[in-house]
């Protein structure tokens, strides 16, 4: 059902603010300033600390996950303050991004934060759904100066003149009970895709390991491996030591280093990065990173439990941190066939009877000993080619299902604006 096929009301009035246009003639316009009270109330170390955030609102803290929301958790929580049950809590430093909500929790909050009394009656899930929907984040960010200080602590007469559209309390329940329903069924229609996408993802890996593993002949003899992951391989594949495989080189680029495209190895696999635009952290020179050209692997030997994606096979010439190694395949094997293997290989880590250290490092010597199994050439092709046919079918199938999944958030967050700016009528 579209928004345009949604009831209308009969009548409307401006609302004198561009961003929101007409208003049913009967619901109230009234500013944010004359709807909370600021109230602080001490600490209680008996609660359960609690975070807002952009996505979920104000929710329970994890005290184990020191990322949750990028927030460090000091030792000393004497100075946070109380959130009640339905009252309003803001992070004063990200209310430009949405980070506040109405509080379905008791607990303890970071003194950064404002927490307010509704001054008027109000329904409390309504306010939450209508404050947090899209069209108020974007008032929030530009009613906020800087990149990340909003000016609720810093200008409370702009906080004042933050309007509120209000229809009358009965309507404003029937509102918050209407978008409960229509978003818990578009929430159930997105995890369904988000499932059918995590499903196609896992057919297209089980199809990998297949063909690296077994081949495309179903009626190939089969030999027993001696590797427990792998397990039986075609009778006349070979197994070959990594030594006879990959070749180890690191050229460090030095002084040459601006003349190279800084690379970097993601779960995308090795990837430019855009030194105009950085994301992380950069050393100060890049003298110790080392050459990479195309048809290189590179792979991470170190951490491998830890990191997502330890090989890449380059299709670009730059540099790239000397941590990593770097392996140049010989002539006489598929790379892309090797790519195949070692991404099935780390994604289950099944390498990790090899580890070594704490830092759960493949040494060296450990790899190239290792006894990759090996088709003929053009057998390693033809399997090369079957999964790329195959996984372009599944990108499209995928792609079409995330296409579909996009367009159901955008339409529950029209939905929701429609809703609370009363362009549709609930009532």
């Amino acid at each position: 059902m579209t928004i345009a096929a949604y009831p209308k009301h009969h009548s409307f009035k401006p609302s004198g603010f561009d961003w929101v246009g007409d208003v049913p003639e009967h619901w109230e316009i009234e500013k944010l300033g004359s709807m909370l009270t600021a109230v602080s109330e001490k600490n209680r170390p008996d609660l359960p600390l609690l975070s807002i955030t952009r996505e979920q609102g104000v929710i329970e803290r994890d005290v184990e996950d020191q990322d949750s929301n990028h927030n460090f958790i000091p030792d000393d929580l004497s100075g946070y303050k109380v959130l009640r049950e339905g009252q309003f809590g803001m992070n004063k430093m990200k209310a430009w991004q949405g980070s506040y909500g109405v509080s379905a929790y008791t607990g303890i909050v970071s003194p950064a934060y404002f927490i307010f009394d509704f001054a008027r009656e109000v329904d409390p899930h309504f306010f939450n759904i209508a404050i947090r929907s899209k069209l108020y984040v974007s008032y929030f960010a530009s009613a906020s100066d800087g990149v990340r200080v909003g000016q609720w602590d810093l200008n409370q007469s702009r906080m004042r003149q933050i309007p509120i559209l209000l229809p009358p309390l009965p309507e404003q329940r029937a509102i918050a009970a209407f978008l409960d329903g229509k978003c818990a069924t578009i929430d159930e229609a997105v995890r369904i895709k988000e499932e059918q996408i995590r499903l196609l993802a896992e057919r297209r890996q089980i199809l990998i390991q297949e063909a690296v593993t077994r081949g495309l002949n179903p009626d190939a003899p089969m030999k027993d491996s001696g590797i427990d992951w792998i397990g039986q391989i075609p009778a006349h594949w070979e197994q070959r030591h990594n030594k006879f495989i990959f070749g180890l080189t690191k050229k460090l680029v030095g002084k040459h280093a601006p003349e190279y495209d800084l690379l970097s190895l993601t779960l995308r696999g090795v990837i430019k990065r855009d030194m105009e635009n950085p994301e992380g952290k950069f050393p100060a020179e890049f003298d110790t990173y080392q050459e990479v050209a195309p048809g290189d692997f590179v792979f991470c030997h170190f951490d491998v439990e830890e990191t997502p994606r330890s090989v890449g096979l380059s299709p670009f010439f730059g540099m790239i941190t000397g941590a990593y190694t770097v392996y140049r395949p010989t002539e006489d094997v598929n790379p892309r066939f090797l790519m195949h293997f070692y991404i099935f290989a780390d994604t289950g880590k099944k390498m990790r009877g090899m580890y070594k250290g704490l830092r759960n490092t493949i040494p060296k010597d450990s790899f190239a000993s290792f006894k990759t199994p090996l088709p003929p050439r053009d057998e390693q092709d033809a399997i090369v080619d079957h999964i790329d046919d195959q996984s372009q079918k599944i990108d499209a199938a995928i792609a079409i299902k995330q296409s579909q999944i996009t367009a159901l958030r955008e339409y529950k967050t029209s939905l929701i604006n429609a809703a609370v700016t009363g362009k549709i009528k609930v009532l």
